[in-house]
This record gives structure tokens, sequence and C-alpha cells, in this order.
């Protein structure tokens, strides 16, 4: 019997967004198969070999054994964001992988919900309060807002730059990182 994959509240379907595939390979942390591996990014200090499961990741042992960050929680967290959130997103979330270094967003005294990679074609699906908030992200590069938003129109999802979208857990609002211009 399959082991169901743990819940990441900050990274709700991290099937969906790639960071965690199919796998029959061995977890170099517990020594397991599980059927699934992380595939995101892993900042350690000693060496995890070619695969951890979600399980060492959820429980921080994945953290703990290596020494590990499995995303940039950002420079700028807020001041009324508890470090135990930043610790959990640090330690005990799977991360994601972008074109440039990836940052994780933040909104309402907590970590948003990472919802994956966007290109211009899935915003065209999605609210237009996403595309605001993906136009406001690459306006923090500088440069006229115009420029952002014709700089929007040019993101793709698989072959960059590329935007990831953030939901905030507690407003339901969109927030979102993107490779700059």
């Amino acid at each position: 019997m399959e082991e169901p994959l743990p819940v990441f509240r900050y990274h709700p379907d991290p099937l969906g967004t790639g960071s965690v595939v199919e796998s029959g390979a061995t977890c170099g942390c517990c020594g397991r198969a599980r059927g699934y591996r992380y595939v995101g990014p892993v900042y350690a200090v000693d060496e995890p070999g070619d695969a951890l499961c979600p399980w060492c990741i959820d429980d921080g042992r994945a953290a703990a054994v290596f020494d590990a960050d499995f995303t940039d929680v950002g420079g700028d967290v807020p001041e009324d964001v508890p470090a135990s959130v930043v610790e959990v997103v640090a330690h005990r979330t799977p991360g994601y992988a972008a074109w440039q270094q990836e940052e994780w967003r933040y909104h309402c005294g907590d970590a948003c919900a990472f919802l994956g990679p966007v290109g211009a074609a899935e915003l065209g699906s999605l609210a237009p309060e996403a595309r605001a908030a993906v136009v406001a992200a690459a306006g923090e590069y500088g440069g006229p807002v115009d420029d952002a938003a014709a700089f929007v129109d040019t993101l793709d999802r698989d072959g960059g730059p590329t935007a990831y979208l953030f939901r905030c857990l507690h407003c339901g609002g969109s927030t979102a990182g993107c490779d700059g211009p």
C-alpha cells in the first residue's frame, strides 16, 4: 500500500509544480524507496545524494542530517512573519526551481502557498489579480510599469523567463516572484 504524500502547508501540490516526482529511488536520508523523490533545490553543507523523499523533508530529518535548506526564504522577510514560519519554509517545505534565484513570498504575517510556475498563457486563464501580481513582481526590477506589463506577455512557464505564483493563506490574494527582465 502506497503511503500518501505529506501535506505541505506552503507547497500544497508539489507533484503538480514539479518539485516532487514519482520515482523508485532510495532516499539518501531514510534509506527507503517510497515512490517519490524531491527534485527541487537543496542548499546543503553535506551532499544528500541524488534523492530525498518528501517525508524526510516534511519531518525535518533531511534538513537536520544534511544541514539543508530547500528554498531561499528571502532576505526581506516581513517583521510580522514569525521565525517559526521561516523555519518551516526553509527546512520542512519543498522548494521550487527557478531560472534565477527563487524567493519565497509572504503576506498577512505568514508565508504564502506556492502554486507553481506560470507563463503568459497560464496567466490568461487566471483571475486578473494573478496577472497584476506578476506585473508588480516584474516591476520590482525597476523601469516603467508599461515595460513590466510587456515583459509579462513574454513569460513562458517551461522556457523562461517565468513567473512563480503564490497565494496568501489568509486573505486569498495573489503574489508572485518573477525572473527579471
